[in-house]
Formats: C-alpha cells, structure tokens, sequence
C-alpha cells in the first residue's frame, strides 16, 4: 500500500501562514520603544491595545500578549505599560506608551 500523500501549502508569493515569526531586539526587531499607541478598545469582557509600527504595521494586543521586546502588562485608560526585557548587563524595565492627545 502507497502512504498517503502530504498535501503541500502553496504560498503564491505570500508569507507562509504555518512558518514562526521571530522578532528580536537584539538582531534588529521589533521594539516597543519604537511603536505608537492609537487606540484602546473597551468591551464587556475585555480590552485591547491598538498599535502601530513605523512601517504602519498594526498590532493588537490584550494584556500578556508579546510584541518583539516586550510583554503587555497593562492597559489603562489612556495609556499601556510593557515590560521590556533585559538585554545583556541590564534589568528588565517598563515602558508606557501614551495615547497622542488630539
């Protein structure tokens, strides 16, 4: 009897759904320091972080959710606090990122 057939993902050109992302600080990530926060969305069960990138990337993101250096610790109402980890020789430490007044 022949095996059954591995049926192949075919990306057509885009990013790979099924491959892992790894972001870093050290070779060059993703930084919180470096992203902008837009928004903050409240709902009956829970409350989301709106962020963006330089390169208008969006992210979205609860509380312990990761984003390349830092981990969501917090949301509050105009702000959010990451803690950022350690890089070598250094303790880890937070950053609040603000919401831009109008």
């Amino acid at each position: 009897m022949a095996a059954a057939e591995v049926p192949k993902y075919l990306d057509k050109g885009r990013k790979d759904p099924f491959t892992e992302v790894q972001l870093s600080a050290t070779t060059g990530g993703l930084s919180v320091a470096t992203t902008k926060l837009t928004g903050i969305v409240r709902g009956p069960r829970s409350v989301l972080a709106l962020l963006e990138t330089q390169e208008g990337i969006g992210y979205i993101l609860k509380p312990g959710d990761t984003l390349g250096d830092g981990r969501l610790m917090e949301i509050g109402a105009d702000s959010v606090v990451f803690a950022v980890g350690p890089k070598a020789g250094s303790a880890a430490q937070r950053v609040v990122l603000r919401l831009a007044a109008n």
